[in-house]
C-alpha cells in the first residue's frame, strides 16, 4: 500500500504533515481533496481505519456544520459522512494513510505514528 495524504495546501498542519513524510524520504499521493472530494465509501473506509468514528474528522468551525445542525449528537456516521461528502470543507485534515494505519495528524508530528518502518 501506498502512503496518501488527504491535503489542504493552504493548511499549516497539511503542509507540516508532508513536509515530515518527504523528510522521511516518502513522496505520497496527494490528494487535494477541496478540489477531489473522496467518496463516501473511502471516507467510510478511512473512519473504519482510524476507529474513531466520522465525527473526529469534522470541522465544527465550518459555517456548514452549524448550517446543517451537525452537532446533534443523534446523527450517525453515515449522515455525518454523507455531510462531509457533499461539503468537502467540514473534513478536517490533513489525513495520512500509511501500511502502517490511518490518522487524523492534528498536529502534523502525529505522522510519525504510522511512518512506515
Amino acid at each position: 500500500m501506498a502512503v496518501t495524504i488527504w491535503h489542504n495546501p493552504r493548511c499549516s498542519n497539511s503542509r507540516g504533515a508532508l513536509q515530515i513524510l518527504r523528510e522521511h524520504g516518502i513522496e505520497p499521493t496527494v490528494i487535494a481533496y477541496l478540489d477531489t472530494p473522496p467518496d463516501e465509501a473511502t471516507l467510510t473506509a478511512l473512519v473504519a481505519a482510524m476507529g474513531t468514528g466520522a465525527r473526529a474528522l469534522l470541522r465544527t468551525k465550518e459555517d456548514a456544520y452549524a448550517a446543517l445542525g451537525l452537532a446533534d449528537p443523534t446523527l450517525d456516521d453515515t449522515a455525518l459522512i454523507a455531510a462531509m461528502h457533499a461539503h468537502p470543507a467540514l473534513i478536517n485534515r490533513p489525513i495520512v494513510r500509511t501500511p502502517r494505519g490511518v490518522r487524523l495528524c492534528r498536529p502534523p508530528e502525529t505522522v510519525a505514528e504510522i511512518l512506515p518502518a
